[in-house]
This record gives structure tokens, C-alpha cells and sequence, in this order.
């Protein structure tokens, strides 16, 4: 007869990660949401890293130092970017794979373009490529002073769920979007495909205190993409955006086309 020892359930081991910082109130967030669903670990990097992208540290040393911000969790701070956080969590904190890896909560969208672009999702991105299922999670508000709440109801629901899914993907990453309204007014969660939407950028040119001209960079967001399947749809309608992501960027329609038209 098995003991209780014996048939206790292993606890899903959660790395957390995200590209706000460590202080972000995102993060914590985040913490609180899932928390009692596995034993959880952050590494997150040590300032804000956004729009980093898929970056990561090469040529200068990466420093990694444990820190107490939140109760009951072990937090590490990382010199690097999100994916350096992610590298280093597998490699010299746990020592192995967590069985899930969450970055964010993000502030500030990241559906669209966005996730070419975007730390949060990079993180995520890299969790998956090394067969680690993931999600990134972001909210529609960029304010250090933005409501939560119904961030974290729904990014637990989500966690809940795939933890326990069985076989799952382990290439699955989601790439989440809560709308910045009251959690009352969310119509639920659904799965989108990502927008062809982008910013119609340009750099504003400007002058220092010493007149040395520099560059800023502005832009305005424009949705090309007027299908109901979106992730920007389903936001715009006051859904929380699900997209299925993957790292593979081949275009397979277009490698059957050009198979055939052209010829060397």
C-alpha cells in the first residue's frame, strides 16, 4: 500500500519573471495571484528593461543577488534582461526547470507588434524554447498606480488551468492582454490571433540644455487589421486577449509558394 508520503503531490515549482523590474508593482501582483498554487521563485531584473526584446547580456557580467521584497517567496534581482533571468534561473537558482514560467504582469499593452518587441514576452518566448510552458501577462494601463484586480483573477484562472492540463505542449506560451477596465465589465477570455497593427513611428527631433540636438521616439498606434478574431478586437471589446505564440517564424505558406516559382 502506497503511504501518504507516496501519494502526495509533487508542488509545481512557478518561476516568475517580467521586465518592469523587480519593484514593479506588476510583478507583486502577479506573486499574489498564484500564490498556494506551487512553490514560486522570482528572478526578475534589478530596473526596468522594456522593449528589450528577445536581448541578452553578452560580453559583461551578470550579477544575481537574492532579495526580500515578498513574503514567504524566494526573489532574486538580476543585472541583465528578462531572458538573462530566465537562462539564469534554470542554470543557477533552481538548478533545473520549473514546470511553469509566468512573466509580468506587464505595464502597458503587448498585443500586436508588441510582441516582436516586447521583454515581458521574451521572457516568456525563451521559457518555451527551452520546452518550459509559459504565459506573459499585461494590462492596459501603464500607471505604477493601476487596478490589479481583475489582472489577477484572470491570470490565476489561467495558471489554474494549464497547470493542470495533462500531456500539455511543453513549446505551449501564451501571450495574455487584460483590458484596463473594471473587472466587472471583462465579458471573459478569448483566444485571438495577434493583429497586423503596429505604430506609425517617427523621432521628434530636440535640443539639450547644452543645445546638442537629439532624437525621441513617438508614434501613434494604428490597427490595420479590421478582422474580430484579434487580439486588439477582442481587447477594444473588453475581453482578455489569449494568443498562442511560438518561436518558430517560418513562414510555411510562403516557403510552398516559392518552392514552386522559383528555381535554382
Amino acid at each position: 500500500m502506497a503511504t501518504a508520503k507516496q501519494t502526495r503531490k509533487k508542488e509545481p515549482v512557478i518561476l516568475i519573471t517580467n521586465d518592469d523590474g523587480v519593484t514593479a508593482p506588476g510583478i507583486r501582483n502577479l506573486i499574489e495571484s498564484v500564490k498556494g498554487l506551487g512553490k514560486i521563485v522570482v528572478v526578475a531584473p534589478d530596473k526596468p528593461q522594456s522593449g528589450m526584446g528577445h536581448a541578452i547580456t553578452i560580453g559583461y557580467p551578470l550579477r544575481l543577488h537574492a532579495v526580500s521584497l515578498f513574503e514567504g517567496v524566494e526573489a532574486w534581482q538580476c543585472s541583465g534582461t528578462p531572458v538573462d533571468c530566465v537562462k539564469l534561473a534554470v542554470d543557477k537558482v533552481l538548478h533545473k526547470k520549473p514546470d511553469i514560467c509566468l512573466s509580468g504582469i506587464n505595464h502597458g499593452a503587448n498585443h500586436s507588434i508588441n510582441v516582436i518587441y516586447s521583454g515581458t514576452m521574451s521572457a516568456a518566448i525563451e521559457a518555451s524554447i527551452e520546452h518550459i510552458p509559459s504565459i506573459g501577462f499585461s494590462l492596459l494601463n501603464f500607471s505604477m498606480e493601476a487596478d490589479f484586480t481583475a489582472a489577477r483573477h484572470y491570470a490565476r484562472k489561467l495558471v489554474e488551468q494549464v497547470l493542470a492540463l495533462k500531456n500539455k505542449d511543453n513549446h505551449l506560451c501564451l501571450n495574455v492582454n487584460i483590458p484596463n477596465v473594471d473587472k466587472s465589465l471583462i465579458k471573459g477570455m478569448k483566444f485571438c490571433r495577434q493583429a497586423y497593427a503596429k505604430y506609425d513611428e517617427e523621432f521628434d527631433e530636440r535640443k539639450d540644455p547644452a543645445g546638442r540636438r537629439y532624437f525621441w521616439l513617438t508614434g501613434e498606434f494604428k490597427n490595420f487589421d479590421k478582422g474580430k478574431d484579434t487580439d486588439v478586437w477582442a481587447l477594444q471589446h473588453n475581453y482578455v486577449s489569449v494568443v498562442p505564440v511560438q518561436f518558430d517564424l517560418t513562414h510555411y505558406e510562403l516557403k510552398k509558394q516559392l518552392e514552386k516559382k522559383l528555381k535554382f
